[in-house]
C-alpha cells in the first residue's frame, strides 16, 4: 500500500479524511486494463477539499503535472485555494492557485490550481489533452449542476480517447458512490468517516403566511432566547433580495454583528466572512455556503427550507430561477454546518412533517435546464450523437431537440447539427445563446 504524501502541517493531517488517504493513492495508482479514476464520499466537515489536493503531490503518477480541482462556485474555488496555502505552508499565488471569472491569481509554477467548471470546460474544449495536468479532481458532484456534468463527461471522454494516464477523482459529501463509481469504468470507492458532533435539530413551523423577515427574527429569538452557549449563527436563505430584506429589518442584540454571504459580494468583503473574527456574528448566507466553504465559528443554524433552482421558460428563450423548497439532502449539509466544532443547534423553521414530502436530493439540473449551451459545447467537442457520452443522467431527448431547433433557427448550427462559423463565437461567450445573439 502507498503511503499518503507527509502533509506539513497537524491542521490537515489531523482531519477525518486523512484516514482515507492511503487507500486513495493506492485507487488513484492505476488497475491493469482499467482508467485510473477513484470516487471518495466523505461527510461534510470531514476535510476533502482542503486534504486531498495535497496528499497527491508526492503521488509517483504527477510527475510534476499539475492538479486541477473543480468546485462549483466562484467563491468556493477561492476560498478552497486560500485555505489549501494557509494550511499546507504553500503560496497561494505561486504554488496554489485559483482561477474563477473576474477573479484569477494564479501562474506558471502551480501544481494545484482551484477552478470553476466553467473555466474548466474552456480549457477543455481548447486542449482536449490537457497538457501539463496529472489529475483532474471534481468537488461536490452531488449538486449535479450542469456544467460540473458536462466537465466530468467530457473529462472521461478525454481520458479515453487521449490521456490514459489522466487521473479522474469524483469526491462528495453525498453523493451516489456505486453510479458514479460505475460510471467511472468501475473506479474504486474510498470512503471517509466524519467527525460530526451531536445537533440538536427543534423544528418550528410558523403561522399561515408568515413573511420572510419575520420567520427570520422568530428563527434568532428562538436561539439566543433558550439556552444560547455562544459561537456564531448561520442563516441560510434562498438568494440575494432576501438576505438583503432581512438584513434590513432584522433586530439583533448590541454585541452581534449581522454580515451577509454571497457570491455577488465583493472579493475583500467575501474574505472578511470567511476569516475568523473577534466577536460573535450572524451570517446571512445564501446556498453557497451549504458545500465546499467553512465559515468559521459557526455553533448554530437557522434554515428557512428554502433554495433556488434553475428553470428554462422556453417562451423567452432563457433560465429564470425559482424560489423552491429545500431537499432532504441540502438540508442535511446546512445543519452539518453547525457540528463541526462542537455540539450544535439547528433550528429549522417549518414543521418537521414536511420532510417526509421533501426530495431526497435536488433534481440534476440537465433534467431541467436549458440544453442550448450543452449542445454548443458538444458540437465544439464534434460530439454529434450526445448519448455516446458518459452523462450520469443522460439529456433528455425532448429538451435536446428543442435547443437544436433554435441553435439551428440562430445559425449556430447547420443541418448536421455542426458547428457553424456564428455558432463558435457564440459558444465562446459567457451568455445563454439567444443573448449572444443578441450581441452579436
Amino acid at each position: 500500500m502507498l503511503k499518503p504524501w507527509p502533509l506539513p502541517s497537524t491542521a490537515l493531517t489531523d482531519l477525518a479524511v486523512a484516514a482515507a488517504l492511503p487507500a486513495l493513492l493506492e485507487a488513484l495508482a492505476g488497475r491493469p486494463g482499467a482508467p485510473p479514476n477513484a470516487v471518495l464520499v466523505a461527510p461534510p466537515g470531514a476535510g476533502k477539499t482542503t486534504a486531498v489536493p495535497p496528499a497527491l503531490l508526492d503521488a509517483p503518477w504527477r510527475r510534476g503535472g499539475r492538479l486541477l480541482v473543480v468546485l462549483p462556485r466562484r467563491l468556493a474555488a477561492r476560498a478552497a485555494a486560500a485555505r489549501i496555502a494557509a494550511l499546507t505552508g504553500l503560496s497561494h499565488g505561486r504554488d496554489i492557485g485559483h482561477v474563477a471569472r473576474l477573479d484569477t491569481l494564479t501562474g506558471p509554477d502551480v501544481v494545484i490550481e482551484c477552478v470553476t467548471p466553467g473555466v474548466f470546460l474552456n480549457r477543455l474544449l481548447e486542449a482536449p489533452d490537457l497538457p501539463g495536468v496529472a489529475a483532474l479532481l471534481f468537488d461536490e458532484v452531488h449538486e449535479r449542476q450542469l456544467e460540473t456534468d458536462l466537465a466530468l463527461a467530457l473529462a472521461l471522454d478525454a481520458q479515453a480517447s487521449f490521456r490514459d494516464d489522466l487521473r479522474i477523482l469524483a469526491m462528495s459529501a453525498t453523493i451516489d458512490g456505486a453510479r458514479f463509481a460505475a460510471l467511472m469504468g468501475d473506479a474504486p470507492l474510498v470512503e471517509s468517516a466524519g467527525r460530526q458532533f451531536a445537533l440538536a435539530v427543534r423544528h418550528l413551523p410558523g403561522p399561515p403566511g408568515e413573511r420572510l423577515e419575520a420567520a427570520a427574527q422568530r428563527g434568532v429569538d428562538a436561539l439566543l432566547g433558550q439556552g444560547d452557549d455562544g459561537g456564531d449563527l448561520l442563516m441560510f436563505l434562498p438568494g440575494v433580495a432576501e438576505i438583503g430584506r432581512v438584513a434590513a429589518a432584522l433586530a439583533v442584540p448590541p454585541g452581534l454583528e449581522l454580515v451577509q454571504l454571497h457570491g455577488s459580494l465583493p472579493l475583500p468583503a467575501q474574505r472578511a466572512v470567511l476569516a475568523p473574527a473577534p466577536g460573535r456574528r450572524l451570517v446571512l448566507a445564501s446556498a453557497i455556503a451549504e458545500t465546499s466553504l467553512t465559515v468559521p465559528g459557526v455553533r448554530a443554524v437557522i434554515d428557512l427550507g428554502l433554495a433556488r433552482r434553475p428553470r428554462f421558460d422556453r417562451a423567452s428563450g432563457l433560465t429564470r430561477v425559482e424560489t423552491v423548497k429545500a431537499s432532504q439532502a441540502s438540508l442535511a449539509q446546512r445543519a452539518g454546518r453547525a457540528g463541526r466544532l462542537g455540539p450544535g443547534r439547528v433550528v429549522r423553521l417549518f414543521a418537521e412533517g414536511e420532510m417526509r414530502g421533501r426530495p431526497a436530493f435536488d433534481p440534476p439540473e440537465i433534467m431541467e435546464a436549458d440544453l442550448a449551451p450543452l449542445l454548443l459545447a458538444l458540437a465544439r467537442w464534434g460530439a454529434s450523437d450526445p448519448s455516446r457520452l458518459p452523462f450520469p443522467d443522460p439529456p433528455p431527448a425532448a429538451a435536446l431537440a428543442d435547443a437544436r431547433r433554435r441553435l439551428e433557427a440562430m445559425g449556430a448550427l447547420d443541418a448536421q447539427g455542426r458547428l457553424t462559423a456564428r455558432g463558435a463565437r457564440l459558444a465562446r461567450l459567457p451568455l445563454p445563446p439567444v443573448l449572444g445573439t443578441l450581441l452579436l
